[in-house]
């Protein structure tokens, strides 16, 4: 099963429209974004083609392909216009045997984890950088932490990006096509 994950569009029309084709190009049957979709918030400058009643048709489109998790850009307002659940703070699946722990990243991260088990995965975005690497926890044991980075604005000087599940790897793609991090499952 192939599935895209993305997080932070903000609101860009021009983003998730790229989102969207390399979506159906990639012949991915589940998209998980992991919060901040529709506003921009206060710390950001507004990202291309702002326009978020665009997002809302494009996205509203694919409801039924679409897992959500709620950002700090999130709202009940938002939920009153998308029409796929988004509200969630996380959700967990698995994935080819493989435990995901998915939140947007403003609550849980690698510096405060959830409850995890050796072997689990954090897939969080937020701070629109990238990462894909595993982490020895005291306590826990080795653990998967990913980030897809941004797909509309990123930050570290980083283009913008989002993370593809295929079979058991972890990819961190660019709208160019190019492979900048990769992580083998499990």
């Amino acid at each position: 099963m192939k599935i895209i994950v993305a997080s932070d569009i903000h609101g860009s029309a021009y983003y998730c429209k790229k989102l969207l084709e390399e979506f159906k190009a990639s012949g991915s049957e589940r998209m998980v974004l992991l919060g901040d979709i529709l506003y921009h918030g206060p710390r950001n400058d507004l990202p291309r083609d702002y326009a978020p009643k665009e997002v809302i048709t494009m996205l509203n489109a694919c409801k039924d392909k679409i897992y959500a998790i709620r950002g700090n850009c999130d709202t009940e307002v938002d939920q009153m216009v998308l029409e796929f659940p988004i509200l969630a703070d996380y959700g967990l699946f698995v994935l080819n045997g493989h435990t995901f722990y998915a939140t947007h990243g403003h609550v849980y991260h690698p510096d405060h984890l959830p409850p995890m088990q050796e072997g689990d995965t954090l897939l969080y975005g937020h701070t629109h950088l990238f990462k894909a690497e595993r982490l020895e926890v005291s306590g826990i044991g080795r653990i998967g932490i990913m980030n897809p980075g941004s797909v509309s604005i990123p930050k570290g000087g980083n283009p913008p990006t989002y993370g593809l599940f295929e079979e058991d790897c972890f990819r961190i793609k660019t709208f160019d096509g190019e492979t900048v991090k990769e992580m083998l499952l499990g």
